[in-house]
């Protein structure tokens, strides 16, 4: 999806398009996102595209994000599913409306080695009235083998 398209008024995207405009932007953005969300950027993924309702992030296969079995730990890539997801849903925001996620499950399909992408789709909120919403972000090895599907439901509602 082009990373122009926008939702109007969206900060996130209007940040994410100003950053893409410089060279290395991408990188800045996401060098900048894991400052503001330190918890996400244990991860150090890299976001590679941003839209409304979409998002694509690769995490590196790092010493770091590694089990006891050799492979990338769960929760790593739980953190993976999250981050893609929730700037899927994020991006999908009017400026009027505010969400957090309350639920996740995550389905782990086979061991995951190397470099993991991960993809999140949101639909876009229709109402101001308080909703829930279902986003899932999908996992995929460097062989393009999905590894994990991630899907969180939002709580979303008008900002007070």
């Amino acid at each position: 999806m082009p990373a122009t398209e926008t939702t109007p008024n969206n900060s996130l995207l209007a940040l994410w398009n100003r950053a893409c405009s410089l060279p290395a932007g991408k990188a800045l953005f996401s060098y900048a996102l894991r400052w503001k969300v330190p918890y996400s950027g244990t991860i150090k993924a890299r976001v590679e595209e941003l839209s409304a309702g979409y998002a694509k992030v690769r995490m590196g296969d790092r010493h770091r994000v590694r089990n006891h079995f050799d492979s990338i730990h769960a929760v790593a890539m739980t953190n993976l599913g999250e981050l893609a997801s929730g700037l899927a849903m994020t991006a999908a925001m009017p400026p009027h409306l505010r969400g957090i996620p309350v639920h996740f499950t995550i389905e782990f399909m086979k061991k995951a080695r190397g470099e993991i992408v991960a993809e999140g789709r949101a639909p876009t909120p229709e109402t101001a009235e308080q909703r829930e919403y279902e986003v899932e972000a999908t996992l995929e090895d460097q062989t393009g083998a999905r590894v994990a599907r991630f899907t969180a439901r939002w709580a979303v509602g008008p900002r007070t």
